[in-house]
C-alpha cells in the first residue's frame, strides 16, 4: 500500500492493516491484561530477536527501546511549560484493542514496525536530487522576469492612483502639476529604484493587497485577512516584493514567498496570545533573563557568552515587511516592533543610551561578537547606522586598549566579529545604495585596525524566486564593501519541498553568498501551517544536502577564498565547478531552543495521542553556552504537527508523499559541526575564565 493511500485511510482501516501486517504485536495487545504487561512483552520480543539484522531494523529497535524507556514518564515541554505524559505504547495497546485513537498516531506506529521488520526505501541519488532542484525557478529566469515585468506594470498603474490621492503629505513622492499619464508612469519608474518610495507606498491593508495582486485573492482569503486587520496584525508589503508573486493560474509556484505575505488561519486566531518562544528575549533591566544573563534593557538580547544582539531605538526596529513565520511575532504583537516609522526615529536620548549599551560590551569579559539587528539593521537611516557603527568602533578600540593593561590570563575577549542582520537584500535590495556601501567600507577599514576580524551581512533569502537582478546587484554592492554575505533560511513547509533548499543553496553560492543556518520553524500554534517537522530537516540534511559536502581538505581550501569578499562570487563558482559540487553544504540545520540555543540533537521520547512527536533535545555541545546549561534537566519539545499531517499538507501542494517516505525513519538527529567561517578566529588573547554580567546562581 502506498503512503499516499495510507494517509487517506480512517483509523479503523489503519488498525486493520497493522494487525494484518504484525499479528504477533496484535496478539500481544489482545492478551496483555494491562499496559505494563504489554510493555514487558514488547521488551521480551526485542530481547529474543537473534541473528544479523539489516540496518533499518537495528535502528528501529533502538527507537522502540527508547520509547519503552520513556513509557509512563511525564515530561515538561520547555516551550510551553506544560506537562506531557509519555504513553506511546499504552496508546498502541488501546488502539489495537479497539479504543478510539487518531489515524496519525497509528501511521507513526505502523511505519516504526515496518522499519523494525527491515523494510527500507531507497534515498535519492545525485541525479534525483538534481532533478528535484531543477523544478524550482529563480528570479533570474526569463519566465519569472516576464511575469514580474507584467506585475510591475500593473502595480505602477495602481501606484499612480495612490500618489494622485495623497493629500497633506510632506513626502518627496508627489507629482508636479500638469504631468500626463505617461509622464507619471515614467516618474514612478524612476522612483521604483528608490527604497524610500517602496517604504512610502507599502501595502498596509487587505483590500490594497488584493488590488496589487490583480484581484486574485479568494473570498475566504480576504475574509481571513480582514479578520487579521481587525485584530491589528500589521500589514506591510513593498511594491517590489509584491512584484515577485505570481497572481495568475499559470506560471511559477510562489507558495514559499506567498506564505510570508498571506497570513494563516492559525496565526490570525492566536494573535494576541502569542508567547515569546525565545524566553531569553523577555528582558527586564537589571534582572537575569532565561539564560542567566543580566542585560541593560530591551536593546540587548543575549543567549551565549560570546555574542549579544543589539536592537537599536531607530527604524531598525522595523522591517521591509512582516514575515508570517517571524520568530519575533511576539514583539510585533506587543508593538515593540512595528511599521510606524515616525515613532521609530531616534530621540535625543538615543546617543546617551547607545554609549551605555556600548559600555555593556566593553566591560563584559566574554563578548566578542555583536549582531546588530531588529527588526532589520538596514532599515536604520544611513546617518543612524553610521553613528551606531562609529560607537561600535570606538568601543572595540577602548576594549583593546584596556586589555593591553591587563595581565595575561585576566584579559577580556576583544571584539572580533560585527554582523548586520537584514532581510532587505531580498525584500528591498534598492536600499543598498552608494552611501551605505561607503559607510560599510569605511567602518571595515577602521574597525580592522581595532582588531575586528570578521564583517558579515547576515541576510535571509527564503526562495530562489527572491534572487532577482535587483537582489543580485544588492549582494554585489555589499560584497564590494568588503563584507561577507551569509544566508539564513527558515525551513517552512513550502520551503521544505524536495529540491527547494538545494536549489536555493545553488543560486546563493553562485552569487557568492555562504549559507549559514537552516532554521526549523518554532512550534507554537500560530505557526502550525508553516511548520515542517524536524524529521524533514534531518531528511533533507542526510539525503539532499550531502551532495554539497566537502572533504576536510576541500573545506580548508574553500576557507582560503574568503579573504577577498569582493571576489567571492567568481571564486565560489570556480571552486564548485572544479570540485564538481552543485552547491556548498556550509549551513547547519537547527531549531532555536528556548533559552538553550540552536541545536538539532534530539531523540524521539514519545508520541501524543494525535501522533505529534515528543522530542528530547540536547544542546549543541560544539559551542560555548551560558552556565545555565549545567543546571538544566533534559529539554523536551512537542512538535505542533504530526508527520502524517505534514505529508497531507505536501500532497495539497502537489507533492507525492511517497517521495518522502523515508521521513518516518528520522527519529533522532545530531547537530552538524559549524563550518570554519562561522567559528571565531584565534586572536591570540588568553581570555579570563571570569564571567561578568551573569546572575550568581547561574554559575
Amino acid at each position: 500500500m502506498t503512503l499516499h493511500e495510507l494517509l487517506t485511510l480512517p483509523t479503523k482501516r489503519i488498525v486493520e492493516h497493522f494487525r494484518r501486517k504484525y499479528p504477533q504485536i496484535a496478539a500481544l495487545a489482545d492478551e496483555s491484561p494491562d499496559a505494563e504487561s504489554f510493555r514487558d512483552g514488547l521488551r521480551r520480543c526485542l530481547d529474543e530477536r537473534n541473528g544479523e539484522r539489516p540496518t533499518p531494523a537495528r535502528e528501529a529497535e533502538v527507537h522502540l527501546r527508547r520509547l519503552l524507556e520513556a513509557e509512563g514518564t511525564t515530561v515538561t515541554d520547555l516551550s510551553t511549560g506544560e506537562k506531557v505524559p509519555c504513553r506511546t505504547l499504552a496508546l498502541l495497546r488501546g488502539a489495537l484493542r479497539g479504543e478510539e485513537t487518531h489515524p496519525d498516531f497509528m501511521l507513526e506506529m505502523t511505519e516504526l514496525f515496518r522499519q523494525l521488520e527491515g523494510h527500507e526505501y531507497p534515498v535519492p541519488n545525485r541525479i534525483a536530487v538534481a532533478r528535484e532542484a531543477g523544478r524550482w525557478v529563480s528570479g533570474l529566469d526569463p519566465q519569472v522576469r516576464a511575469v514580474r515585468e507584467r506585475n510591475k506594470e500593473r502595480i505602477i498603474d495602481l501606484l499612480i492612483e495612490k500618489v494622485e490621492h495623497r493629500t497633506g503629505t510632506q513626502s518627496r513622492f508627489v507629482f508636479p502639476e500638469g504631468l500626463s499619464r505617461e509622464e507619471k508612469r515614467e516618474t514612478i519608474g524612476r522612483w521604483w529604484n528608490d527604497h524610500r518610495f517602496h517604504l512610502a507606498m507599502a501595502v498596509r491593508s487587505p483590500r490594497e493587497l488584493n488590488r496589487m495582486l490583480g484581484g486574485s485573492l479568494s473570498r475566504e482569503t480576504m475574509e481571513l485577512l480582514q479578520e487579521a486587520r481587525h485584530k491589528e496584525i500589521p500589514f506591510f508589503v513593498t511594491p517590489y516584493y509584491l512584484s515577485l508573486l505570481n497572481p495568475g493560474p499559470d506560471g511559477y509556484d510562489d507558495r514559499t514567498i506567498r506564505s510570508y505575505v498571506i497570513y494563516s488561519p492559525e496565526l490570525v486566531r492566536t494573535y494576541g496570545t502569542i508567547r515569546a518562544w525565545e524566553k531569553e528575549d523577555i528582558v527586564e533591566a537589571g534582572k537575569p533573563n532565561a539564560a542567566g544573563w543580566i542585560v541593560p534593557g530591551h536593546n540587548i538580547h543575549r543567549r551565549y557568552p560570546d555574542v549579544a544582539i543589539l536592537i537599536p531605538d531607530s527604524m531598525g526596529r522595523a522591517c521591509g515587511g512582516l514575515c508570517a513565520p517571524c520568530q519575533r511575532m511576539y514583539d510585533f504583537q506587543s508593538r515593540r516592533l512595528g511599521f510606524e516609522f515616525q515613532n521609530l526615529k531616534p530621540n535625543e536620548h538615543w546617543n546617551t543610551k547607545l554609549r551605555k549599551l556600548m559600555r555593556y560590551f566593553e566591560e563584559d569579559s566574554q563578548l566578542k561578537d555583536i549582531l546588530i539587528t531588529g527588526g532589520d539593521a538596514l532599515m536604520s537611516r544611513n546617518a543612524t547606522l553610521r553613528g551606531i557603527l562609529e560607537a561600535v568602533y570606538r568601543m572595540a578600540l577602548r576594549k583593546r586598549r584596556a586589555n593591553a593593561r591587563r595581565p595575561e590570563g585576566e584579559k577580556y575577549a576583544e571584539l572580533q566579529r560585527v554582523r548586520l542582520g537584514t532581510r532587505l537584500p531580498a525584500y528591498l535590495p534598492m536600499r543598498i545604495d552608494d552611501e551605505l556601501v561607503s559607510i560599510l567600507r569605511s567602518f571595515k577599514e577602521r574597525a580592522s585596525e581595532a582588531g575586528v576580524r570578521q564583517f558579515i551581512i547576515q541576510t535571509h533569502f527564503e526562495s530562489p524566486l527572491e534572487i532577482t537582478p535587483e537582489a543580485r546587484e544588492g549582494i554585489r554592492r555589499l560584497q564590494s564593501a568588503g563584507w561577507i554575505v551569509t544566508n539564513q533560511l527558515v525551513f517552512t513547509a513550502a520551503a521544505s519541498r524536495r529540491g527547494h533548499t538545494a536549489r536555493l543553496r545553488q543560486m546563493l553560492n553562485r552569487e557568492g553568498v555562504i549559507c549559514y543556518y537552516t532554521f526549523s520553524v518554532k512550534g507554537f500554534g500560530e505557526n502550525y501551517a508553516l511548520f515542517a517537522p524536524n524529521a524533514r530537516s534531518m531528511q533533507e540534511q542526510r539525503e539532499e544536502k550531502r551532495y554539497g559536502g566537502m572533504t576536510p581538505e576541500e573545506a580548508r581550501e574553500l576557507m582560503r577564498t574568503f579573504g577577498h569578499p569582493e571576489q567571492l562570487r567568481t571564486r565560489l563558482r570556480e571552486f564548485m565547478q572544479g570540485k564538481g559540487l552543485p552547491f556548498l553544504a556550509t549551513d547547519r540545520s537547527v531549531l532555536n531552543l528556548p533559552a538553550i540555543g540552536k541545536s538539532m540533537t534530539f531523540i524521539l521520547a514519545g508520541l501524543t495521542p494525535d501522533g505529534r512527536r515528543i522530542l528530547r533535545f540536547d544542546h549543541d555541545r560544539g559551542r560555548r553556552h551560558s552556565p545555565v546549561i549545567d543546571h538544566m534537566e533534559h529539554v523536551y519539545i512537542t512538535e505542533n504537527k504530526s508527520l502524517a499531517a505534514y505529508l497531507r499538507q505536501l500532497a495539497g501542494m502537489g507533492e507525492n508523499p511517497d517521495h518522502y517516505r523515508t521521513l518516518w525513519s528520522y527519529r533522532d538527529g545530531e547537530t552538524e559541526p559549524r563550518f570554519a567561517l562561522f567559528e571565531y578566529p584565534d586572536d591570540g588573547v588568553q581570555v579570563t575564565s571570569a564571567i561578568t554580567n551573569i546572575a550568581p546562581d547561574a554559575i
